[in-house]
Parts: structure tokens; sequence; C-alpha cells
């Protein structure tokens, strides 16, 4: 079973398997926690997330379509998602603020028992990302900083910046588009 691919294994899942999502979180789970991590800068919340995003590929039968993209970009949909809710759940708790700091690339966590494949991908992702990062502004920056790892939604940013959504939006959506071009140049594709 461990030679099936990562679409077979979710159709495994959503025929209850247990051992198909058992492998699935062997290949993935440091990603997923690496992700989390990151976003919430805490152990016990970056656990909470990867408990919940392989709960949910079990219980909700999420369905993975492999001609949309690659398995680990759709799991770290999900990862994003359930992230984002976290943090916002926590910001109605606390109003603290915590900023982004360019040293925290370097505190994201490596698994040992992470396969080679694995930390591989996490290294590349993280250092085609990085790169990118120089063609943006800081306001581009920080505005992908708010969105995608402090979870605040676009009527926040609107808020936060004084200007209607509608701009924060457009900004947004050419920030992506710097990113993507970029990736795809300097990730050969990704």
């Amino acid at each position: 079973m461990r030679d099936l691919s990562d679409y077979h294994l979710m159709l495994l899942v959503k025929n209850k398997q247990s051992e198909a999502l058992s492998i699935l979180y062997d290949r993935y789970a440091s990603i997923v926690y690496s992700f989390a991590w990151k976003a919430l800068k805490e152990e016990p919340g970056a656990r909470e997330i990867v408990q919940s995003v392989f709960l949910r590929l079990w219980t909700t039968g999420a369905s993975y379509n492999p001609e949309q993209g690659r398995f680990s970009s759709w799991l770290l949909t999900i990862t994003r998602n359930l992230t984002t809710d976290w943090l916002r759940k926590k910001r109605l708790e606390s109003t603290a603020y915590i900023p982004f700091e360019a040293e925290h690339w370097d505190r994201i966590p490596d698994e040992s028992a992470a396969s080679p494949e694995d930390s591989a991908l996490s290294k590349s992702l993280k250092e085609q990302v990085r790169g990118v990062y120089r063609h943006l502004s800081r306001q581009q920056i920080h505005l992908l900083e708010h969105f995608y790892w402090q979870g605040y939604s676009l009527s926040e940013l609107a808020s936060i910046y004084n200007q209607p959504i509608g701009t924060v939006k457009n900004r947004l959506h050419q920030t992506l588009k710097i990113l993507r071009r970029h990736l795809v140049t300097e990730g050969d594709g990704l």
C-alpha cells in the first residue's frame, strides 16, 4: 500500500481505510507541521493544526483531483485555511499583534523523522519563496504576511490600511501574480 499514489490513498481514505490515512500522515505530517508552525509560532497550535488537517481528510471525504495540482499543494491549502481560522479565533481572544521577522525562516523546525524527499521539498520551497521575496516591495510583503500568515481577512486589511477593499484585493492579486511568475521562473515550473 505504501507504493500507492497520493490520489489512490485518498480514494482509500474516503472508504475509511485507516492504513491509507496513516501512510499519508507519514508522508506529509512534517510539511503540514512546518507550515502551521511558521504561521502560529507555537508548538501546541501547530500540532493541533496537524491533527485537524488529517481529521478533516478522514471525516469530510475531501476530494483531491490530481488534474488540479499536486497533492501537497492541496493539502497545504487545507492547512492554510485551518491555520487562518485558528489565528482568527486567537485574535478574537487577544488583540496582540506579532510582526513577521525575516529570521523566522530559519526557525522553521525540520523533523528528524522526515523522509529525505520531504526535507528536500520543504527546504526547496522555503528557499524559492524566500528568493522571490526580493521581487516584492516591503508593502507587498507586509500584505502577504498579514493575509496568509496572520490570518487577516480582506475587510480587516482594508480597515488596517485605510483603503477600499477592492484596492486591497487588487494589491493582493498583483502581489500573487508576481510571486507566481517568479516561482515558476525560478522553480522550473512549480
